[in-house]
């Protein structure tokens, strides 16, 4: 079975994906998106041979077949087994000082061996190729993939063969103005087979997809489903709660769904007790055993209530960058660096910008209980009116949906980044909220904003209209850095919103180099940081709104388009912690304010 299999029309020029995205209501849910991580599975990770292909003469020099000359006289161009070698997973840019800046095609090639065995279905699984990808195995086409963040696989039961298998890949990072995200970002675009590759066995009947969580408002009420893939209606499907008693058995209809739905008490998650369940599903032959807290989350007025109690979210933001080496992060290593910076810092809350990161991210947040905001790429400008723009954002949506709707951490969907305000953008958001909530109506959806406006010269207004489709307003302000304001105007401001919903301030700060110390008046000194935080956290302080934040952000990170030579040397300075890990002073400011904010928290309670 291919994902998102783009059939029709290809582009000739620079692999540039030009395809038409199939309809939605005709695609089906990639399978074993939500299964991957509860299955054992065989590892394709470790070094790949790669060609880097910028004219893309791979596609005419069949590089898919690798195949090899019969005779001294036969004119072959390429060569896998001599040619230079890369990680996987990892992005191609930090591995080779010659691909820093590359963007275009390039092959990874790639042996395996195999046992075949009979009644068994077997899945080649990505965790993610950035950004377009096509996959070849033996010669025979598989299937191509676009989007750079979200899992896919296909089905090779057929193509797989004993003994040695030869896996192609060919992934091109191009930018473009019709992807999701477009042409303009403000991190690396990090190219290659940036997360885990692995073969999936399953039986002929399996676990395709499932949910198990929560009902919308109950806390004491498990609802679901469990859909299988080549089941016949009637097939029984088994789940069990051990540690509370729960062993149900429903069937499935003539779409291999069975609706499931239990009367239970359970220990709810929370940050200060992030309390997990094995949950046992199994249907034939195939079992699956995840690991699934449950909480409820819902706002009332301009409050967020976690378990029927207001929260206030300690967060941070952070992109998916590796900690001390750069490049994109992608190991168990960099997830708890990440999150257990975050831990220290304070925090109930992380944001996960501008897109789904890894699923090992995810269920690590789960375990620590830290509550997620995750992101679909819809960052910026994009081509509002353009169909297949809009199908892609749906796809990554549905994608990310699928793979992390059994985590309890994860509490908004988020649907954008600081988009332009117009009638078409207004569309399509809307488009893209009321499809979220036919994915999961049990979260929040949010988006962040920056699209505020000066009332007078003490206060602020966000009147974006993509605050009507939001359950929880997300808000990236900059006073005190981009525009005229210091940091000490934001002493006075007052802020103003148009909807009477819970605001998280989703973004603010200022660069910093580690280091770099002067007056507080001095820009990129972390004396200048630590007095915009002072300021900043003054004034957020005073809005009623205010349900949580989350400033900008962790770690410094890669970005081509931060210049200044001495200082940013092509990366974002804003973090509190520099990319090798030291702590700004700005770092200690928020740690107090959050410390606080629990002492206060806990104080309530």
């Amino acid at each position: 079975m291919a994902s998102r299999d783009h059939r029709g029309r290809l582009a000739c020029l620079a692999f540039l994906f030009l395809l038409p995205v199939p309809d939605l209501a005709q695609t089906e849910l990639t399978a074993l998106i939500a299964s991957a991580g509860s299955r054992a599975a065989i590892s394709l990770d470790g070094v790949w041979s790669v060609i880097v292909d910028p004219y893309e003469s791979g596609l005419a020099g069949r590089y898919f077949e690798n195949a090899k000359p019969k005779t001294r006289s036969e004119l072959f161009e390429y060569d896998f087994d001599h040619s230079a070698k890369l990680r996987v997973p990892g992005d191609w840019n930090t591995q080779r000082e010659s691909l820093l800046f590359y963007e275009g095609p390039l092959w990874y090639q790639r042996y395996f061996p195999y046992h075949k065995r009979p009644g068994v279905r077997t899945f080649l699984y990505f965790g993610a190729a950035n950004y377009a990808a096509r996959v070849w195995l033996n010669g025979a086409k598989l299937g191509e993939h676009v989007g750079g963040f979200t899992a896919f696989n296909f089905e090779v039961s057929e193509q797989i063969v004993e003994g040695e298998n030869s896996l192609v890949v060919e992934v091109d990072n191009t930018r473009r103005g019709d992807a999701v995200p477009a042409g303009h970002t403000d991190w690396w675009n990090y190219g290659g087979l940036t997360r885990p590759v692995r073969l999936l066995e399953v039986p002929e009947m399996f676990v395709k997809t499932y949910v198990v969580q929560l009902a919308r408002g109950r806390s004491d009420l498990i609802e679901g489903f469990v859909e299988l893939a080549g089941a016949k209606a009637g097939t029984a499907v088994r789940v069990a709660i051990p540690e509370i008693g729960v062993h149900q058995t429903v069937v499935v209809d003539g779409s291999g769904r069975a609706a499931l739905r239990v009367p239970a008490r359970v220990e709810l998650w929370s940050p200060e007790k992030p309390r997990l369940y094995r949950v046992l599903i199994a249907a034939g032959e195939d079992n699956i055993a995840d690991e699934i807290g449950f909480r409820t989350i819902e706002t009332r007025g301009t409050a967020i209530l976690l378990n029927g109690h207001q929260v206030f979210l300690r967060g941070i933001s952070l992109h998916e960058e590796a900690p001390f080496r750069s490049g994109r992060a992608f190991s168990p290593e960099d997830d708890g660096t990440l999150l257990t910076w975050a831990r220290e810092l304070g925090c109930n809350f992380v944001r996960l910008a501008h897109y789904p990161h890894n699923e090992d991210m995810v269920r690590l947040a789960d375990r620590l209980g830290l509550l997620v905001w995750e992101e679909v790429p819809v960052y910026w400008d994009l081509d509002w009116q353009n169909p297949s723009v809009l199908q892609e954002a749906k796809l990554e949506l549905r994608d990310m949906v699928a793979r992390d709707q059994n985590r309890a951490a994860i509490v908004f969907w988020s649907l954008s980044n600081e988009t332009p305000v117009s009638a078409a953008r207004n569309d399509f958001l809307r488009t893209l909220a009321a499809y979220a909530r036919t994915l999961d109506g049990t979260r929040l959806i949010t988006s962040a904003s920056d699209k505020s406006e000066a009332v007078d010269s003490q206060t602020m207004a966000l009147n974006d209209p993509l605050g009507e489709l939001l359950d929880v307003i997300g808000l990236n302000e900059y006073i005190g850095w981009y525009g005229k304001r210091r940091p000490e105007d934001a002493t006075e401001l007052r802020w103003r919103f148009a909807y009477s919903k819970p605001v998280i301030i989703s973004e603010f700060g200022g660069d910093a180099l580690y280091g770099m110390h002067a007056d507080q008046e001095t820009r990129f000194s972390e004396e200048y940081q630590a007095n915009l935080y002072r300021r900043q956290l003054e004034m957020l302080s005073r809005i009623p709104q205010l349900a949580g934040m989350s400033p900008w952000l962790l770690m410094d990170f890669r970005s081509p388009r931060r210049n200044l030579p001495g200082i940013q040397d092509s990366y974002n300075r804003k973090g509190l912690i520099s990319d090798r890990g030291q702590r700004k002073q700005a770092f200690y400011i928020l740690q107090d304010f959050y410390r606080t904010k629990a002492g206060e928290a806990a104080g309530a309670h």
